[in-house]
């Protein structure tokens, strides 16, 4: 690219900056992200969950505020590795001297983690965001010699939903019935419209339906050179049609005709690197098995699935494990479901030690379902050596003390409200000296 044409994309992405409102993210994703200097910053999630706009809440709290640029512009189609140096030169001649960049969507220009190494080798201090798992991480583990920290963020929580809502949160244990009924109608409404920003304000039907092709064709399509376009996108819409059913590579294999089961793996991984669906094995102490295990299917987002599957939203029961998942892993990856003579939802696991148990059902109104969800939790706390565990419904409360064990059993919107506000899973890789 001319240098010039990279000077009319920065003045115009900056007239565009800072000219519309934001739901505050918990003060900790900001301090957990500035963290060190050492590091660079990573900011990784779904296409549209909200990482630039993080990332500009950043911004605002620094004073240099003028390297910044969005890669996911089609006026930077032509952009490669060799116009960094142009990029570099025209912050130069446009501003001051900055020691702190801002780049989004970085991951679309090919061989970009070498600028990155470049940056901090001169101590300047680098945030990123995209929305690859996979490439983000894989190129900075060859390239980048020194720390990176990345961290996750997803489509909003059920109580960024309620910020953005303007209601108030309180703890449940001042809730009059008043205010009860309101945070119920909000969570009926969270579970069908989800956590997209952007989808909230402007309630336009089509929006999601094209957020969902854009990530299939623009990042796994087109990224990956795939052929056979089609099997995967009846792969997508059957896995979501089918969200927390058991499944395996083989499986879908056969399912969809296809000639071997590493095919399925790749697909899977590459909806799992773009954040759309996450992959949940039946837990082992053998990491084998666990690979081997069949798999359950989560999305990333329950509007999204409503939007592209009538069978996910006519099934109250999937919808809120759906959601309860998505509760679980914006705080950790270790999750995985039990199963021997009875099956457990969810079981959260940190360094190989399981730490809760968790059943999720629409309703425990009937005596056989009652007793199928204990059953199985209380499988799980036996074997695990837990003293607690929850089964979380739509609408039902209450507390059994049963053969030493406490059970609790709450609704989903209270476990929601419980949330500890971490947003972000953050790791920190040491990749050399």
């Amino acid at each position: 690219m001319e240098k010039a044409d990279i000077k009319r994309v920065i003045i115009a992405q900056k007239e565009t900056t800072g000219n519309f409102s934001f739901v505050e993210r918990d003060q900790r994703i900001q301090e957990k992200i500035l963290g060190s200097d050492r590091f660079v910053r990573i900011i990784a999630g779904v296409r549209r969950c909200g990482k630039s706009t993080l990332m500009e809440q950043i911004r605002g709290t620094s004073g240099e505020k003028n390297y910044a640029i969005n890669f996911d512009d089609n006026r930077l189609t032509g952009f490669n590795s060799d116009d960094f140096e142009k990029l570099y030169e025209s912050f130069l001649e446009l501003y001051d001297p900055e020691k702190t960049w801002y780049l989004d969507e970085i991951q679309n220009i090919e061989g970009w983690e070498k600028f990155i190494r470049r940056l901090h080798n001169q101590r300047h201090k680098v945030f990123i965001t995209g929305s690859n798992a996979r490439m983000l991480s894989a190129d900075l583990g060859t390239h980048l010699t020194g720390r990176y920290i990345q961290s996750e963020l997803f489509p909003f929580s059920f109580i960024e939903f309620l910020r953005f809502r303007k209601i108030p949160i309180e703890n449940d244990t001042m809730l009059s019935p008043t205010k009860t009924t309101i945070l119920k109608k909000a969570y009926w409404e969270y579970i069908t419209t989800g956590g997209f920003p952007e989808y909230l304000l402007s309630r336009n039907s089509d929006y999601l339906k094209t957020l969902y092709e854009n990530i299939i064709y623009r990042d796994i399509v087109a990224r990956h050179n795939i052929k056979n376009t089609r099997t995967l996108v009846e792969m997508t819409h059957y896995l979501i049609s089918n969200i927390s059913k058991e499944t395996s590579y083989t499986a879908l294999k056969n399912t969809f005709g296809l000639s071997n089961a590493i095919t399925v793996k790749e697909y899977i991984g590459y909806l799992e690197d773009c954040y759309l669906l996450f992959p949940v094995s039946k837990f082992d102490y053998s990491l084998k098995k666990q690979l081997v295990n069949p798999k359950k299917i989560y999305c990333v987002d329950p509007g999204l699935a409503n939007s592209i599957s009538f069978r996910f939203s006519e099934n109250a029961g999937r919808q809120l494990e759906n959601i309860i998942f998505l509760h679980l892993r914006r705080k950790t990856a270790g999750i995985y479901y039990h199963k021997n003579k009875y099956e457990c939802d969810f079981i959260v696991v940190n360094k190989q030690k399981v730490i809760q148990a968790i059943q999720v059902c629409h309703t425990i109104a009937d005596t056989e379902t009652r007793d199928r969800e204990l059953k199985g939790l209380l499988e799980a706390m036996e074997n695990y050596k837990l003293d607690k565990g929850f089964i979380i419904t739509d609408d039902e409360e209450e507390t059994i003390e049963k053969n030493g064990f406490m059970i609790y059993i709450k609704p989903a919107w209270k476990f929601l409200l419980d949330e500890d506000d971490v947003y972000l899973q953050t790791k920190v890789h040491r990749l050399g000296s």
